[in-house]
């Protein structure tokens, strides 16, 4: 997931709260400092045509001095824009008022994409200053906008109005969306409260880029040296080749390092049989932000807690949750919990079920300690070794990163008739990045999907979806531009980037949520492709996985990177008897999660968050909800990027298992009609959901593509979490 998924109104899509919680390039790392740059307006590669295929950034032009000459014009060209519509003498029209408001800040929206773009795929000192400043300036200019009365008055009129103006059903959507979005932001409140709530969302952008900044930095302090052969202890080759390339991108040659990227850490901590060691990488992994340093994490938890509460106590809300959940699919953080819960019971007792099995192979082993989080991972994967017939470097033997990218499009062409041919001549920012362009059946060209798939230092962790620019046809089709990023092991020269099948789902994630961007088909832009619900934004992407679990596409797409044969059936046999032999443990530490992040968001007491003890505010909800002490929560605050580096999932991380019972429930439309490519389902995803933006409520979409609301039984089936006594 993500960070770059925008949800409301393209001038509100570029807000700094959300736009600038990334970080920056590689390719900048070695630009002059700002104050010694003499870019003048008129070579500001911003204000210049661009000529590269599809009028893609010229990343090879762009240095860090641009930037700020780019925002200081592109913020004033902005305000003109803006002070035109509002002080219109023409009565308002949905052209002159709504459409002028999307295509106003077309040079400011090229900026912070390209920024935000760049940002998040490596980081220097210098792009993080620029971040700094933007951030606050770019609140700023969003909550004036917001709250300018004049352009919500014409907003509000015409809204009020609506039945009258013999609008298309997009056109009324979009004006519902704007008039929603103007009155969250705000824009009903006088005097006092309106100056308050612009100082609260420009206080909390600079504390959203401090969070993300010092868990980048905190992580990136730490890196674990394998200095001998004792130290490397049961790791396979491939972990140990990846440890050797991360010490030659760390300037560390010869050297195997494991750092805390979860590429690195997850299989050393499945690997290594040096407990000392494991214990030490899963401290650091879930301390980072939480050491008492430069980059604790604590005291921006509590501010940005208080700061969202008087906010949404503004907008006439109890508590951030009730205001966050109000615009969406759940509708109430009591019916996000009540989803949580469900799921819950079912999957810690799967979890117990795993514990079992664990202390079984670690009684056989002779293992007499107590089983730590730091244990789980490495008596787990022995346990599934005892339980099922699976080697999982053979299955990593069947999936080249290349094999996976060409299965993904396949899917792709197979379901919605597109295709993909990777170009050469479009302009990256890192040499890692891939571009291919997607054209129509019918040779039309479409877009561009660029592909970022290697961790390196400074590129923050993670996998997420991001757009250069989205697709529209206010004035003509303007095609899409979107990315992929993700943070896997970069191989030797010469050697495949092999991966584990749960690597290549995430692969197929980000595709999805890349081809709901890529295929979105609307006139509006700030409806278009990912600008949906937060809790429906998922939907996409976590359906789209299951084609990488098809036997068809396995069968075509599994091939053994030296002999070319397929993955032979006693494997693929193995991998699906497995598929649910750690769900469980899954399912608990992300529920977790979500149920920490739901219970900070629904806080009322502004005295008691104040003084909020972060950790033990943590401890206190894992202890209600029986957590198991062997298992860690996903995501530790202190490092909860979802919750507290923007907004986006901030009280929302609940949407991930909101959206695994639509995908779930989705995918088995296929699976009743017995073909995962059935033509009139394809076309039905494409026309409710692919294309279709936010052109209707999320329910609407969803019951246009599946005939009926979604239910929660092929979910708990799926993920091995059906009670014993349920009829799901």
């Amino acid at each position: 997931m993500t960070p770059q998924l925008r949800k409301t109104l393209r001038a509100h899509l570029l807000s700094a709260s959300a736009a600038f919680i990334l970080a920056a390039p590689a390719a900048l790392a070695d630009s002059p400092p700002l104050e010694a740059s003499e870019t003048v307006m008129a070579e500001n590669p911003f204000f210049q045509d661009w000529t590269a295929p599809y009028a893609a950034p010229p990343f090879h032009l762009i240095e860090a001095g641009s930037f700020i000459p780019a925002f200081d014009k592109a913020i004033a060209l902005h305000n003109a824009e803006i002070e035109a519509i509002a002080g219109s003498a023409e009565a308002p029209t949905f052209d002159n008022t709504v459409v002028a408001f999307e295509r106003a800040g077309d040079d400011l929206e090229r900026i912070q994409r390209t920024f935000s773009v760049l940002a998040s795929s490596a980081t220097n000192d210098e792009i993080r200053a620029i971040q700094s400043e933007m951030s606050p300036r770019l609140a700023a200019h969003s909550s004036a906008i917001f709250l300018n009365e004049a352009v919500f008055a014409r907003i509000d009129a015409l809204q009020q109005s609506v039945d009258t103006l013999g609008l298309s059903a997009e056109q009324a959507r979009v004006l519902e969306r704007m008039h929603t979005g103007f009155v969250r932001a705000g824009a009903k409140l006088q005097g006092a409260d309106r100056e308050r709530l612009a100082e609260i969302s420009e206080q909390l952008a600079s504390l959203y880029t401090g969070f993300s900044q010092n868990v980048q930095k905190d992580a990136e302090s730490f890196v674990l040296v394998l200095e001998t052969d004792a130290d490397k202890a049961g790791l396979p080759g491939t972990v140990l080749s990846a440890a050797a390339q991360a010490g030659t991108d760390r300037d560390m040659d010869g050297q195997h390092v494991i750092t805390l990227a979860r590429s690195s850490f997850e299989p050393f901590m499945t690997f290594s049989t040096r407990r000392d060691l494991r214990e030490k990488v899963f401290n650091a992994w879930t301390n980072r932000g939480d050491n008492a340093n430069d980059f604790a994490n604590d005291e921006n938890i509590r501010r940005i807690l208080q700061l969202r509460l008087e906010r949404a106590n503004l907008l006439g809300f109890e508590t951030f949750a009730a205001f966050r959940t109000a615009n969406t699919m759940a509708g109430t953080p009591e019916a996000a919990h009540e989803l949580l819960s469900e799921v819950w019971e079912g999957a810690r007792a799967k979890a117990e079920l795993e514990e079992d099995q664990i202390r079984a192979v670690m009684a056989d082993l002779g293992a007499d300690h107590r089983l730590e989080p730091w244990d789980w991972w490495y008596y787990g994967e022995k346990a599934r070794a005892a339980n099922f017939d699976l080697d999982e470097d053979a299955v990593k033997a069947h999936l080249s990163l290349d094999n996976v990218l060409n299965a993904q499009f396949a899917v792709a062409e197979r379901l919605f008739g597109v295709s993909f041919q990777e170009r050469d001549d479009v302009p990256v920012y890192h040499p890692d990045v891939r571009v291919w362009e997607m054209t129509s059946a019918d040779g039309e060209a479409l877009g561009l999907f660029y592909g970022d798939y290697f961790a390196r230092p400074g590129k923050r962790s993670g996998a997420w979806m991001g757009a250069l620019r989205v697709q529209h046809k206010l004035d003509g089709h303007v095609a899409p531009l979107i990315l992929n990023n993700c943070n896997y092991n970069k191989p030797a020269p010469g050697e495949p980037a092999l991966i584990s099948m749960r690597e290549a789902e995430v692969v197929f994630h980000e595709f999805g949520h890349a081809l709901h961007g890529l295929l979105s088909n609307v006139t509006h832009p700030s409806i278009s492709g990912t600008a949906v619900d937060f809790d429906f934004v998922e939907f996409p992407a976590q359906i789209y996985e299951h084609w990488m679990r098809e036997p068809a596409v396995i069968a075509e797409f599994a091939l053994h990177y030296e002999t070319g044969e397929p993955m032979p059936p006693e494997l693929l046999d193995g991998m699906r008897e497995a598929a649910n032999a750690k769900s469980g443990f899954d399912n608990v530490e992300f529920i977790a999660s979500g149920f920490v992040d739901l219970a900070f968001h629904r806080l009322s007491d502004a005295d008691l968050i104040a003084n909020l003890d972060v950790n033990s505010f943590e401890d206190g909800v894992l202890a209600q909800i029986g957590m198991p002490h062997e298992i860690e929560m996903r995501h530790r605050s202190p490092h909860f990027l979802h919750s507290f580096a923007g907004e986006l999932y901030a009280g929302g991380y609940y949407t991930y298992m909101w959206a695994g019972v639509l995908d779930n429930d989705g995918y088995a439309a296929f699976e009743e009609v017995g073909d995962p490519f059935d033509p009139e389902l394809a076309q039905k995803l494409y026309d409710s959901v692919f294309s279709a933006g936010n052109s209707r409520p999320a329910m609407d979409a969803y019951i246009g593509f599946r005939g009926r609301e979604p239910s929660t039984g092929p979910l708990l089936k799926n993920r091995g979490l059906t009670r014993p006594d349920s009829e799901s």
